[in-house]
């Protein structure tokens, strides 16, 4: 397993992330259990999970991957070889169950928010804090574009603030930011410089074939500031693996689970997709290990978190981080980016 910093924290966490989302709705405990065994022998140190997950949120199972975590932990004694992230849910009115209803990123919100993911976690310390998105009006699911809107938020000096007293108390390492933007992540760096909180360590974003508005928008950032990406939905949760092309609707699988969510089945996505899947067969490669091993290779990244609901579909992941791809691969890919450029942001 490769390891790579974790922007200046002195931490380093594996290249594979292991993410959690799946546990406690679409995995059960033994299922979760299971995977982290698997995740530790294979070298992975970095898990990342949330208050929120699992996935799809709702009231009924809000808080419990991460209370599947820490009674992994007090069952296998392995916290001290866990880099452990989780993130605290930010504005919206779906999350009516959260706190009063109505979660901020302000010093009230994020210090319950903390002391109650350590209670479920069963630690004393968060290696890494995230804000889950931004506490201000932003789109910034499925759009390249921005739109200026109007609304309440938290000033990011508070919120630094908040966070910078908990890394204080011991009880948060290091933190950082998710579904952000250049803007916010070179704020939060000039008002840490300017000795207003602490600096933010990583970017989680979502790259991958499909959506490679990274590289136009953060890279630079990510890598002259030393704050890597932390890529989520590498493989567009599950949709480069070819599965649901044909209209194809597998069992159990998220999209057919939940099929309003679209995001990587738009129809340019689609035909992206087969365009990557025609490639990898070509090159007698597996097409997740394939868009997986892609991620591994950009310079900005520091870790890309995987999600499985099955052992096999782990290990399938895992060896992804051992594959390099050739000249002539990268090359192929590059030429569909040309024809398929961020057809799911």
């Amino acid at each position: 397993m490769d390891y790579r910093p974790l922007g200046r924290t002195g931490m380093s966490v594996s290249a594979i992330g292991l993410g959690t989302m799946t546990w406690g709705e679409q995995n059960s405990r033994d299922e979760g259990f299971a995977q982290m065994d698997l995740a530790c022998d294979a070298g992975i140190n970095f898990f990342d999970t949330a208050e929120m997950y699992p996935i799809d949120a709702r009231a009924e199972t809000y808080g419990r991957t991460e209370e599947i975590i820490g009674e992994w932990f007090a069952a296998s004694g392995k916290r001290q070889d866990v880099i452990l992230a989780t993130k605290i849910v930010g504005p919206g009115s779906r999350f009516g169950y959260i706190r009063d209803g109505k979660p901020r990123l302000n010093a009230v919100h994020i210090t319950a928010a903390v002391e109650a993911s350590l209670k479920r976690l069963q630690t004393d310390v968060i290696d890494f804090y995230q804000l889950h998105w931004p506490d201000r009006p932003l789109h910034v699911f499925g759009t390249l574009g921005y739109r200026p809107a109007k609304g309440d938020e938290t000033p990011l000096e508070e919120t630094l603030d908040a966070l910078d007293g908990l890394v204080r108390a011991g009880k948060i390492r290091a933190v950082g930011v998710s579904n952000e933007t250049p803007w916010g992540v070179m704020r939060a760096i000039a008002l840490a410089e300017a000795g207003k909180g602490p600096r933010i360590a990583a970017i989680q974003n979502p790259y991958s074939l499909l959506n490679r508005s990274f590289e136009a928008r953060l890279a630079e950032v990510a890598q002259r500031e030393d704050c890597g990406l932390l890529a989520y939905a590498p493989i567009a949760a599950g949709a480069l693996t070819g599965k649901y092309l044909g209209n194809k609707n597998p069992e159990g699988a998220r999209f057919t689970i939940w099929p309003h969510n679209k995001r990587y089945l738009t129809a340019q996505g689609i035909k992206a997709t087969q365009a990557y899947v025609d490639l990898a067969e070509k090159h007698g490669l597996a097409p997740a290990q394939m868009a997986l091993a892609f991620v591994l290779a950009q310079p900005f990244v520091t870790s890309a978190l995987i999600g499985a609901t099955s052992l096999a579909q782990l290990k399938n992941h895992i060896e992804a981080g051992t594959l390099r791809l050739s000249e002539e691969l990268l090359t192929d890919i590059e030429e569909i980016h040309k024809v398929y450029t961020y057809p799911c942001p």
